[in-house]
């Protein structure tokens, strides 16, 4: 059976880590099993219950454990459901279903039919920040408000980075190392932040990335949003050009929240208590 792992014991030592990572959740919260069609899919469940609800989707090589620097800060005041995604690390199955097809947006009515949330708002960062962009234009009426962080989908796709990254494969523990250091590009880390970072460099040891190229939302498209925006970007991202992606975004919806941070990368800081400010009126 095909595995997104390199090795079966690869697979467990990026679980055991995340399990551990998990047992240091900062806030009351419920780890809960979804049933959906594509099979059972992971959610962690923080913040108060009568808050406004909140899907939150990670990207690549990502799982619920990377919203730990944050997510005290969202569930000060929203529901927030950190849900691991199909196909990545962490303990949703790993069905990887073509990014272009609509099962991805019939997952997430599974997911939120599981939940029993008619609505919610989406939170989504790279390529969950395309998930929840493809819910969004799929399925407006289940999505009440869309809060992105330098999504995927919308910028031009950087390709020289990735031509480095294969490069830097070959010179294992040193390579990855460089690799993260290029995608943080400078963005201050504070300790939550290198202990992700560091679960990341354990994770794509292991782990088998998405070889797929993430399909591109022209701007006609993303005019047909109806819910509120928020959007942040950073300008020194080496992966997606995101001065790119904030223009298409402005000149889809003139009425969104757009920001482009000058000196922040892919991983970019700052940006949850303004997402916590935004999704906290809206259900």
């Amino acid at each position: 059976m095909s595995t997104i792992y390199r090795t079966e014991e690869g697979g467990r030592a990026v679980r055991q880590r995340y399990d551990a990572l998990l047992d240091r959740w900062p806030v009351p919260h419920e780890p809960r099993t979804l049933s959906t069609q594509l099979g059972d899919t992971f959610a962690v469940v923080s913040g108060p219950v009568d808050a406004p609800p909140v899907v939150a989707l990670q990207g690549s090589g990502g799982t619920a454990a990377h919203w730990l620097p944050d997510i005290a800060t969202l569930a000060g005041s929203l529901r927030v459901y950190a849900v691991d995604a199909p196909g990545e690390p962490g303990r949703t199955v790993e069905a990887r279903p073509p990014l272009g097809s609509a099962a991805y947006a019939e997952w997430l009515d599974d997911v939120l039919d599981a939940l029993e949330l008619p609505r919610a708002a989406f939170l989504g960062t790279s390529l969950g920040g395309w998930w929840a962009l493809d819910h969004a234009l799929r399925r407006p009426e289940r999505v009440a408000a869309l809060a992105l962080v330098n999504p995927a989908g919308i910028g031009r796709r950087r390709v020289a980075p990735l031509l480095k990254f294969a490069g830097y494969r070959l010179f294992g523990g040193w390579g990855r190392r460089r690799s993260l250091a290029m995608v943080a590009n400078g963005s201050p880390a504070g300790p939550e932040q290198r202990e992700v970072g560091e679960f990341t460099l354990a994770t794509f040891e292991h782990f088998k990335p998405r070889l797929e190229a993430v399909p591109e939302f022209p701007v006609e498209r993303l005019h047909e949003l109806v819910m509120p925006v928020q959007a942040h970007f950073g300008a020194r991202d080496v992966l997606l050009d995101q001065r790119d992606a904030a223009a298409k975004l402005r000149q889809a919806l003139p009425d969104a929240d757009v920001r482009l941070a000058e000196d922040a990368g892919h991983f970019l800081p700052g940006w949850a208590a303004a997402v916590a400010e935004f999704l906290g009126g809206r259900s």
